[in-house]
């Protein structure tokens, strides 16, 4: 066994474990420009949409010193770069400081970005990064800026103005800069050839086009696709998020380098083990130059000044790293890095340098799960050039929920048409010793399932206690941190414009264990009440669980070794 990269290197299962490789559809000359799954660092994980110009620099700083001799090449800069005071941990949608030029196309914050002064956009910063030999990305989101509309600004090369191609169907629900772009309109496909050619003249690499995915948009994908070949200038295109329909594999396939497979993925466990399943559906669109894109690594040091959590290492344990860095890299997922790079610690580099692993991402062929059984799953690989097999071996297994019947009082799904976004809990727990407070995703392929438990009382019919004063002992969210008295994300307690100054935020899917006291005049814990909503979801479930009642055993053991 090869300790240091966790892979099994087994020849001798060449033909035992051969396969007939998929039949591939016809390249197309973009195809050329990811011929490997492009490898980078974005900006998104650390610093939300409020990374400078100097941040970015310093990022690219490491790269190049301690990456770029591995293959790691791109730095991108992620979402609303042109807003010039946006917020940490979210986004200001009150009085976003718009910057745009006078063709409805955002440009750089100055204040952010200094280099971009005097109109020269990203081009100083492009510059940087190929002085490097680095390359340079940006994240745009799908669509013609709002404030363009408004404004009824004129498109470049057309007669049109932004008020001519747009519409406000499918505007995305979680951020509303954009409206959708009308394919077919006089101006539509200007507009978008506009955007590409001044992005291919600041010299940009790669763009990462937001709200494109899920729903697809197919019309504006062909746009985009259009617009970036006229350009002349190889611009990797990533689509984003996930999971981009199967259905429409075959399309993405043919018009971008890399596709989302998954919504936002955060340092969670949870997220973690379904990538699995993702990565088995996805691995048959594989293809030099079209990549379907398991999401960010969020190792390292990570949430400094992002939308999600607290200024952190990454949650996941040093076998949830290997298992990521493994699963990711035998699916040939393109690696892009979310921590900030001069914060990296040895353990993070050296996962990031392994060379037998980033020679297997880079070179082999035919990538594929072998089995699964249960929890333990096997994937494997070819080597082109010595006709070797990659072996690689997963241990998933953890402890089960137990089914949410079971629970002592659930709410069913909880959807925005659910009136006032909530349910409320009145429940008898008398005996109980345990008690779990469980948030489950709705199944909704939405990353934004925040989750309130709204006034939790703990009361004997005389005395009660709020339950948010009481420790508990354990906690764990699908991301960001439980915490007391205000959201997952810090912010107040707010759920249909009410604020709560009592309360518990979390996130799907997570639990909270509390130990509960003997019922007693002092200590009156007989039943409990609450309000369980949700903030900016459109669906989620929730549960109470009691013990001795309930074969709960909501935490799991580390158990995912190489063997």
């Amino acid at each position: 066994m090869n300790h240091k990269t966790r892979l099994l290197l087994a020849p001798a299962l060449a033909l035992a474990l051969s396969a007939q490789a998929q039949k591939m559809p016809p390249t197309r000359a973009f195809h050329q420009w990811a011929l490997t799954p492009p490898m980078g660092w974005n900006s998104w994980d650390s610093y939300g949409p409020t990374v400078t110009e100097t941040e970015v620099k310093a990022n690219a700083d490491y790269m190049a010193k301690y990456l770029k001799t591995s293959g790691w090449q791109y730095v991108v800069v992620d979402i609303r770069w042109y807003v010039g005071n946006d917020t940490a941990h979210g986004y200001n949608e009150k009085n976003p400081e718009w910057n745009i030029d006078q063709y409805g196309r955002f440009v750089p914050a100055v204040n952010r970005f200094p280099s971009a002064a005097n109109g020269q956009g990203f081009k100083p910063l492009a510059d940087y990064m190929h002085s490097k030999g680095l390359k340079f990305g940006i994240h745009i989101m799908r669509g013609v800026p709002v404030v363009a509309v408004n404004r009824k600004l004129p498109i470049l090369g057309s007669k049109a103005t932004a008020a001519d191609i747009y519409s406000t169907e499918d505007q995305a629900g979680w951020l509303r800069d954009m409206y959708t772009v009308v394919a077919g309109r006089p101006g539509a496909q200007e507009y978008y050839n506009s955007l590409f050619r001044m992005y291919a003249d600041w010299g940009v690499d790669f763009v990462k086009v937001d709200d494109l995915s899920s729903p697809y948009h197919a019309p504006e994908v062909e746009m985009i696709r259009k617009a970036i070949d006229l350009t002349g200038r190889p611009i990797v295109l990533s689509t984003s998020p996930g999971e981009t329909p199967i259905a429409q594999a075959k399309h993405v396939q043919q018009h971008a380098n890399m596709w989302r497979t998954v919504g936002d993925f955060w340092d969670s466990w949870e997220q973690l083990k379904e990538h699995f399943e993702v990565c088995n559906r996805w691995a048959p669109y594989s293809m030099p130059g079209a990549w379907p894109d398991a999401d960010m690594l969020p190792l390292g040091r990570i949430g400094i000044r992002a939308e999600r959590g607290d200024d952190r290492m990454s949650r996941f344990t040093k076998d949830e790293q290997y298992t990521l860095m493994s699963l990711w890299s035998v699916f040939r997922s393109p690696l892009m890095f979310g921590g900030d790079l001069p914060s990296n610690d040895a353990f993070t580099l050296s996962l990031l340098t392994n060379k037998e692993v980033l020679a297997m991402h880079s070179t082999s062929t035919n990538n594929r799960q072998l089995f699964r059984r249960n929890d333990l799953i096997a994937w494997v690989a070819d080597d082109p050039k010595t006709g070797d097999k990659y072996l690689a071996l997963f241990n998933a297994q953890d402890q089960e929920l137990a089914a949410e019947e079971e629970a002592a009082w659930s709410s069913g799904l909880i959807t925005r048409q659910t009136p006032g976004h909530s349910k409320p809990v009145d429940i008898d727990i008398r005996g109980a010793k345990k008690l779990y407070l469980n948030v489950r995703n709705g199944g909704d392929d939405i990353a934004w399932d925040h989750a309130d438990w709204l006034a939790p009382t703990l009361s004997d019919g005389q005395k009660s206690v709020a339950l948010s004063t009481i420790p508990w002992k354990q906690a764990s969210a699908g991301w960001g941190k439980v915490t007391a008295n205000k959201s997952v994300s810090g912010a107040e307690l707010l759920v249909g414009g009410k604020k709560y100054p009592n309360g518990i935020g979390t996130h799907s899917n997570s639990m909270i264990e509390y130990d509960l006291p003997p019922a007693s005049p002092a200590s009156p814990l007989p039943s409990a009440s609450t309000t369980r909503a949700p903030r900016r979801i459109p669906a989620a479930r929730c549960s109470f669980w009691c013990s001795p009642k309930t074969r709960l055993s909501p935490f799991r053991p580390i158990l995912r070794r190489w063997r």
